[in-house]
């Protein structure tokens, strides 16, 4: 089975991922990390350190390109793969970048996501922007502003796609919140064959 993990960033996307995987590993499952990154960080790291910010065209372009990239071959990947396929990020959060800085939606990507395997389930780490921002600020490794934060919080929640996101409370430690996705996946009855269980 496929899952995917959205949310803005400081939401504990990445660190949930791993725990989860970890966790699923220890079961005696079989599960695969695919992180679906787009270079965001190392952009944002750059821009800050020449004191420019690229132009919002551009960026939605270079981010566009890696992210497509790397989901692609993710879901190769995952097609090869027997157990449990956690994904860091997808395309979603792309379309959510992309109203976040006013951009239109575009055709490619709601065509490309129409087209591949539909994951089993997205899940959506809901967090407050502003404890988001206080957890980037505390890791050191890349810079948001609030602002930025709050936009593409709000472009998730515009998201066509976003009534069928599964929210979950990523406020709380990062154990507690790889536990709650196990158990909502374990409920389901969708990951026996992984390994899960509540």
């Amino acid at each position: 089975m496929i899952i995917v993990l959205t949310g803005i960033d400081g939401s504990g996307k990445s660190t949930a991922a791993r725990a989860l995987v970890s966790s699923v590993r220890a079961q005696g499952g079989r599960a695969l990390l695919l992180n679906n990154h787009a270079g965001r960080r190392v952009m944002s790291l750059l821009a800050a350190r020449l004191g420019v910010r690229l132009p919002t065209r551009l960026a939605d372009a270079v981010e566009t390109s890696l992210r497509v990239g790397n989901v692609l071959v993710s879901h190769l990947r995952a097609s090869r793969f027997d157990g449990l396929v956690v994904m860091d990020r997808h395309l979603h959060c792309q379309l959510a970048l992309r109203t976040a800085n006013g951009l239109p939606r575009g055709r490619f990507l709601p065509w490309l996501l129409a087209r591949l395997p539909e994951p089993d389930a997205i899940f959506h780490l809901d967090i407050d922007h502003a404890q988001a921002h206080r957890r980037i600020v505390a890791r050191g490794t890349d810079a948001e502003s609030l602002d930025d934060l709050a936009a593409f919080q709000a472009g998730y929640r515009e998201l066509p796609e976003y009534a069928g996101f599964v929210t979950v409370d990523a406020s709380v430690p990062v154990e507690q919140l790889a536990s709650e996705l196990a158990a909502r996946l374990a409920s389901n009855g969708a990951a026996t064959g992984c390994g899960l269980s509540t």
